[in-house]
C-alpha cells in the first residue's frame, strides 16, 4: 500500500524558502510586463477540451489531461498552455479593435515531463501581443522576454531565432500527409541527414536540397548570409531572412550582453508558429529558459484571426537557476493579551516589518525567520531591542 503522503512522479511540494523565491520572481516579472503596458489576465485551470486544443497541434493534445465534466458530460481539459486561453479572451471577451497586450502567471499541468528532472506542474508566465502584424510587436516581445530574464537575475543568455516560414516555403507543393510532415520535422530536429535524405527522395529538387541545406544553417550572423546564398529564392524565404536580420540587429543594439544565434532547422512548435520563433538559453544550459514567437492562427477558432506574438516560461525553472535573496530580518515578540503590545505589533506590521510572535510554550524553539530585534517591555512601553 502506497503512503498517503507520496506525490505522483514529477509532482512536488514547494517548501517555504523556495516558495518565497518563486513568488518574488513572479512579482518582479509582472512588474516588468506592466511597465510595457501589458494587462494581467487569470484564465481558469479547466476548459472545454476543444477550446484548449483547437489550432495548437498534436503536441499540446498529448500533454493535456482530460476528464469528464460531471455537470455537462462534456470532455474538459486541464490547461497545458495558457496561450490559447489568452487568445480566447482577446477574441471573445475583450473584442478590442486595436492592439491588446496581455500577460498571465499560473500553473499548468502536463501529462508527461519535458525532461528527466522537469516538473509536470510548471508555473507558467507569459506575455502576448494581439492585433499587430508588424515586426515591431515581435521586437517588443523579445525586449520584454529579455528584460524579464535580466530582472530575474539571468543576464548572460543566448537568443536563438528562427522562422517557421522557411520550412513552410520549402514544403510548399510537396504532397505530404501529417505523418510525413512529422517524419521530416523529427529528422530535422535530430539533425539526421541520412533519414532526411531518404525522406526527400521524391521531393522536388529545390525542396529536398533546401531542407537538407537547413541542417547546416546554424550559428551566428553568417548563417543568414549562407541562407541567402544557398536556399531557393522564394519570396516567403526572403521575407523571413530579412525579418530575422532586422530583429537580430535591433536586439544587438538594445541588449549588447545577449549572444544572438540562428538555427534555421529548429522546428520546435512547427504546427503552431506562423513566423518568427525564438528560444532563450542561459549560458551553459541545454534547455531553453523561455520560448516564443508569432502564431497568427491561434485566435481563428474564436472567430477573430488576429495577429499574435508572445512568449512563455516556467518560473520554477527560472528560480532554480537564480540565487535566493536573503530574507529580510524579522522582529521577535512575546505573545500576551497586553493591549499596548498588540498595538505595537500591529503598527510594526503596518509599517512593513515582519513580526513573529512566540506562542506560549514555544519560547525556546528556533525561529523560522532570522530575527535581529525583539520587542521588550521597558517601564510601561514596548520598545525594539537588538539581538
Amino acid at each position: 500500500m502506497l503512503s498517503a503522503w507520496l506525490l505522483p512522479e514529477h509532482i512536488a511540494d514547494v517548501l517555504p524558502a523556495q516558495a518565497r523565491h518563486i513568488e518574488e520572481l513572479r512579482r518582479a516579472l509582472l512588474d516588468v510586463t506592466r511597465s510595457y503596458g501589458f494587462e494581467l489576465v487569470m484564465p481558469p485551470l479547466l476548459e472545454h477540451l476543444e477550446s484548449l486544443l483547437t489550432g495548437t497541434g498534436r503536441e499540446l493534445n498529448l500533454k493535456t489531461f482530460k476528464l469528464v465534466d460531471q455537470l455537462s458530460g462534456r470532455t474538459l481539459g486541464v490547461r497545458a498552455d495558457t496561450t490559447p486561453q489568452a487568445a480566447r479572451i482577446d477574441a471573445h471577451l475583450l473584442n478590442r479593435v486595436g492592439v491588446t497586450r496581455l500577460c498571465y502567471s499560473g500553473p499548468v499541468l502536463h501529462t508527461k515531463p519535458s525532461g528527466f528532472h522537469s516538473t509536470r506542474e510548471p508555473l507558467q508566465f507569459g506575455a502576448e501581443i494581439f492585433g499587430h502584424a508588424g515586426l515591431e510587436a515581435d521586437l517588443e516581445v523579445l525586449d520584454v522576454a529579455l528584460d524579464c530574464l535580466r530582472r530575474g537575475g539571468i543576464s548572460k543568455v543566448i537568443l536563438d531565432i528562427g522562422d517557421a516560414r522557411i520550412v513552410r516555403a520549402l514544403l510548399a507543393g510537396v504532397m505530404l500527409d501529417e505523418q510525413g510532415i512529422d517524419a521530416v520535422v523529427e529528422a530535422m530536429a535530430g539533425k539526421d541527414a541520412v533519414t532526411l535524405r531518404s525522406l526527400c527522395v521524391d521531393f522536388p529538387f529545390e525542396s529536398g536540397s533546401g531542407l537538407q541545406t537547413l541542417l547546416h544553417l546554424y550559428g551566428g550572423m553568417e548563417v543568414l548570409d549562407a541562407a541567402q546564398r544557398d536556399l531557393p529564392t522564394r519570396p516567403l524565404i526572403q521575407d523571413a531572412l530579412r525579418d530575422l536580420r532586422w530583429l537580430a540587429d535591433h536586439v544587438a543594439q538594445a541588449h549588447p550582453q545577449v549572444r544572438v544565434g540562428f538555427d534555421l532547422a529548429d522546428l520546435g512548435g512547427y504546427a503552431y508558429y506562423s513566423g518568427t520563433r525564438f528560444a532563450v538559453y542561459a549560458t551553459g544550459s541545454n534547455d531553453a529558459l523561455l520560448r516564443g514567437g508569432r502564431y497568427d492562427e491561434v485566435g481563428s477558432v474564436f472567430g477573430r484571426n488576429r495577429p499574435a506574438v508572445g512568449f512563455s516560461m516556467d518560473i520554477k525553472e527560472l528560480a532554480a537557476l537564480t540565487p535566493t535573496h536573503k530574507q529580510p530580518a524579522a522582529i521577535r515578540a512575546p505573545w500576551a493579551e497586553d493591549t499596548l503590545l498588540r498595538s505595537a505589533v500591529r503598527s510594526l506590521r503596518e509599517a512593513g516589518e515582519t513580526v513573529a510572535c512566540v506562542l506560549p510554550g514555544h519560547e525556546h524553539e528556533a525561529q523560522e525567520f532570522d530575527c535581529d530585534r525583539e520587542l521588550v517591555q521597558v517601564a510601561d512601553q514596548w520598545v525594539l531591542r537588538g539581538l
